[in-house]
């Protein structure tokens, strides 16, 4: 079962997000990754395994912001490998998710050849439906409320823009 913990305050969101993610291990993953913003973008950071391998590759980064996000991934589309842990960054819309999109071939047969996909998972094609809308409405909130309507399935997902650096949205569902 994924874990999802997202950050926005005065602390340094690399040790309050992965302190969250430390206190979600339990639930078990194979994958683990962060976004967080610094200088004006969000770096992601991922990798494949235990958060142990995580936390060695954020040991010497460093962020400047003051919003993150993090997850531990268990898979469900997709192989468990670094490609396809969360977070999802696209056109500076990154997210995190937990649960599964049921119509994702539907939707993702939609966007065509207008997306370029570079992971294997179903959240992967909420971020580029999530920053197609925000093309259109120039408004996080607007954006991910028209996306949600066209979801199918039980999820929860965490999504920050880099356009938007002092708003957080979460938003889930149950099964239909």
């Amino acid at each position: 079962m994924c874990g999802i913990v997202g950050y926005y305050g005065p602390e340094n969101p690399k040790d309050v997000i992965m302190g969250g993610l430390k206190s979600l291990e339990y639930r078990g993953y194979d994958s683990a990754g962060v976004a967080i913003l610094n200088c004006g973008e969000f770096k992601r950071v991922r990798a494949e395994g235990k958060l142990s391998t995580l936390e060695k590759k954020l040991e010497h980064e460093t962020f400047d912001g003051h919003l993150g996000i993090g997850h531990t991934r268990w898979a469900t589309h997709g192989a468990p490998v670094e490609k396809n842990a969360h977070p999802h960054t696209v056109d500076g819309i990154s997210l995190v998710h937990n649960g599964i999109i049921e119509n994702y071939l539907e939707l993702k047969d939609e966007l065509g050849t207008k997306a370029q996909f570079t992971s294997d998972t179903d959240s992967e094609l909420v971020a580029h439906l999530i920053a197609r809308e925000i093309e259109r409405t120039r408004d996080l909130l607007k954006a991910v409320l028209r996306v949600r309507t066209r979801l199918q399935g039980a999820y929860s997902i965490l999504v920050v823009s880099k356009d938007h650096p002092d708003e957080m949205v979460a938003f889930k569902t149950a099964r239909r």
